[in-house]
């Protein structure tokens, strides 16, 4: 339980500030827990990597084997510290940035649970735990980017968050249920033990796609990118949280995690790779032309996602190494940059690019936070952003195949990172001459806007300078964990004059270059926009939806109740005739030679009632031909010992058939149908459906998977129920929970009624 307890602790931090409103700058006390879940992260390290991991299981439904196991190893707790780290800064960055605006409890209440979603992702260590965090994420996401939800676009871009996440989360949650039956488990610690049985199932292809399909919705790589940019709509806060430690990280912690089972595979490598260079050019080339700070920092959030995912790809520790560097980095410095840019709207008004400049002199705080994130983003040394890179370019200088190709993907994607990285840490503050473009007067923000950033901003140089410390204490435990085997390569910030420093220095120029053209891709900002996009394809494949839903309610929900009654019987009948030819095959009829007369009496009895119901053309004799149905079932009852139910069944029947009596005569005769196919589809489908039923009721009475409950039933009845009916003790004691919630639903449907008649006396008196 103690691993799960940072979980319940944000969680319940969530419930209170929904509804404990405090007061202003107060609001950033809720800090405090999760500051406490990283403290207990950060405590809990040294026992993580000297021990391998901390494992706890809650038992949950142990009859069915299902438990809620947790895991905390070097990889998901080095994710737990960015989680709860970063969001603990988020908090007290929303608790400032929310001041004085309506609606402030409310998102950090979100933020909290999103928090408490994405910690549970990371140290979950069952298939199904996993998933319900996950989607828990897509549902929070959904939320927080929807926040405005008083703005038609806020609303728009949530829903189009949830459907491409949730969508893919579907394809995850197949992928897991192929994982778990091929592994024989649904604990993720034991499937990593078992990659052998994985990789040799004829299913791995599925596996791989679907569970691909999942993470490269929730991290955005192509052809699935669109919806991140799009979640700008959501406050800074959020974006600020969402791109750097939550939700887009996600899908590359999945990829990560299950790398060792698909490592070798070439339906892993080929997509992995591809996905992730795609991403990475799309997402920096397209943030050239943006002009809004937080769309500048989205794209390149995409970039980051795409090298993310395109080390992965590759798979060889040194990839992995360069992953877990560079996605420290990025945590560290998307986080600050996007506090920034939230800072600069809320001091001048404005995030457009084209209206900032030399803020330097009114934003002191914001602009040291900005220009050393921004140089840690660029790979400025010896920022840890500069050690990443270093790693990366070591990376693909070190393929054995198309080492060329993929290097300059990324010194080409680096490079327009570095321009992107000036445009929005750097311009702002020092560029000059807009000053007058500005409404108003341009000041710096409370210390809880610039605090944040700047401490992350700080951090990004610390981990630089310090790189061994880094490397040994954060990188290496959470490389040998997802590796298995024990990683003592130290980091470095120098290497000497080598081909990865020399492709930094050619960085820098090209970086330049990029950034003092800026403006040309600026003046294309329109052109681009309006040019067809993946987005495009969406909208008018959602329209398609909707349209196509339509129809199919219309010819479904025509009105037509037999229409109704046609499709429901008829799919359920194919549905069970799927069940006898395919799975179980058909009951064996066997013949005792014996008949007993008065089961077979009441038989012929309900048979000649029903026929008579269903051929009559008028309503009372239909209604009293299924009085006489019931009559037969109540004999039925009572001669096979069921005495109760033969007493409510009769009670049931007589006031069903009195109360329809009362209002049969307000309703129309019964029109005969005058389409004959119609009749005789719906004769057929009655008889071939009573068939079915008829034989699977002769295959329940044949199925014996476990033993009768019905002698064990009786014996517990007066030993620990004190009652000797038998029935009454399973309705009124065993199924107490189940009887209530039937007396509370016709309670309702009583009131429900009541309250329909007095109103229906009402308009009565109203009209006389």
């Amino acid at each position: 339980m103690t691993l799960f307890w940072p979980v319940l602790l944000i969680a319940f931090a969530s419930l209170l500030a929904a509804f404990v409103r405090l007061p202003g700058q107060w609001k950033a006390l809720w800090a405090v827990f999760p500051g406490a879940a990283f403290a207990w992260v950060v405590l809990s390290w040294p026992a993580v990597v000297g021990e391998g991991e901390l494992m706890a299981s809650i038992a949950w439904f142990e009859q069915l084997g299902a438990t809620v196991d947790l895991r905390l190893d070097a990889y998901g707790g080095l994710m737990a510290g960015l989680v709860t780290g970063v969001g603990t800064l988020i908090i007290v960055y929303a608790a400032g940035y929310m001041e004085g605006q309506p609606g402030g409890s409310r998102l950090i209440s979100m933020l909290l649970i999103f928090m408490a979603a994405m910690l549970g992702i990371v140290i979950a260590d069952n298939l199904v735990l996993l998933f319900v965090f996950w989607e828990l994420t897509s549902i929070t996401s959904y939320l927080l980017v929807g926040f405005n939800h008083e703005k038609e676009d806020a609303r728009k871009k949530a829903l189009q968050a949830l459907l491409v996440t949730g969508t893919g989360g579907l394809a995850l949650l197949a992928g897991m249920v192929l994982l778990a039956l091929e592994a024989g488990s649904w604990q993720i610690s034991e499937i990593l033990q078992r990659g052998d049985l994985v990789t040799a199932s004829p299913y791995l292809p599925g596996i791989i796609v679907l569970i691909l399909l999942g993470a490269f919705t929730k991290s955005a790589q192509f052809p699935f990118h669109f919806w991140l940019p799009n979640a700008m709509a959501a406050p800074t806060p959020v974006s600020a949280f969402l791109h750097s430690a939550t939700m887009v990280k996600a899908g590359v912690f999945i990829l990560g995690r299950f790398s060792p089972i698909f490592n070798g595979s070439e339906w892993w490598h080929g997509p992995v790779v591809v996905a992730g260079l795609v991403t990475l050019l799309v997402g920096a080339i397209l943030g050239l032309f943006q002009t809004d700070l937080k769309k500048i920092l989205a794209y390149t959030t995409l970039a980051v996602l795409g090298m993310l995912t395109m080390l992965i790809g590759f798979g060889s520790d040194l990839a992995l190494k360069s992953m877990l560097v560079f996605l420290i980095g990025h945590a560290l410095y998307k986080a600050a940059l996007f506090m920034v840019a939230g800072g600069i709207d809320h001091g001048t008004g404005t995030r457009d690019v084209w209206k900032l400049g030399g803020l330097s002199a009114v934003m002191p705080f914001t602009m040291v936070a900005g220009a050393l994130a921004a140089f840690s983003k660029a790979g400025f040394p010896p920022f840890l952003g500069f050690i990443g890179k270093e790693y990366v370019y070591k990376t693909g200088t070190s393929l054995d195949t198309l080492a060329p190709i993929f290097t300059g993907a990324m010194l080409l994607g680096n490079m327009l990172i570095f321009a992107l990285a000036l445009k929005v840490g750097w311009y702002p503050f020092w560029s000059k001459g807009k000053e007058a473009m500005l409404e108003g007067h341009p000041h710096e923000g409370g210390w809880m806007m610039w605090l944040p950033p700047l401490v992350l901003a700080v951090l990004g140089l610390v981990f630089g300078f310090i790189p061994v410390w880094t490397g040994d204490t954060l990188v290496l435990p959470a490389l040998s964990e997802i590796t298995g085997k024990s990683m003592h390569e130290h980091l470095a910030l120098w290497h000497g004059i080598t081909l990865p420093l020399i492709l930094s220095l050619v960085t820098f120029v090209g970086g330049v270059l990029f950034y003092r053209a800026r403006e040309f891709f600026w003046r294309k900002h329109d052109r681009v926009e309006s040019s067809p996009k993946v987005e495009h394809a969406y909208d008018r494949l959602l329209v398609g939806m909707v349209k196509f839903a339509k129809r199919q309610t219309q010819a479904i929900q025509g009105g037509s109740l037999s229409r109704y009654m046609f499709i429901v019987v008829g799919a359920t009948a194919l549905l069970l005739l799927w069940k006898f030819v395919r799975f179980d095959g058909w009951p064996e009829l066997t013949w005792e030679g014996r008949l007993a007369p008065i089961p077979v009496i009441a038989c012929i009895w309900t048979m000649v009632g029903a026929i008579v119901a269903a051929v009559a053309k008028r309503r009372l004799i239909a209604l009293l031909a299924m009085g006489v149905v019931g009559l037969g079932i109540t004999v039925l009852f009572v001669n096979f010992g069921a005495p109760d139910l033969a007493i409510t069944q009769l009670l049931v029947d007589g006031l069903t058939v009195v109360l329809l009596l009362l209002v049969i005569y307000r309703l129309p005769p019964i029109k005969a149908e005058a389409n004959r196919w119609i009749i005789r589809a719906d004769a057929a489908l009655s008889v071939f459906f009573g068939m079915l039923i008829a034989a699977l009721t002769l295959s329940a009475m044949q199925l014996h998977v476990v033993e009768r409950v019905g002698e064990t039933l009786a014996q517990m009845s007066y030993a620990e129920a004190y009652g000797r009916n038998v029935v009454n003790v399973i309705l009124v004691d065993f199924r107490a929970l189940d009887t209530f919630g039937e007396i509370i639903v016709l309670a309702i449907a009583a009131i429900g009624v009541t309250a329909l008649l007095a109103a229906s006396k009402e308009r009565s008196s109203d009209e006389d």
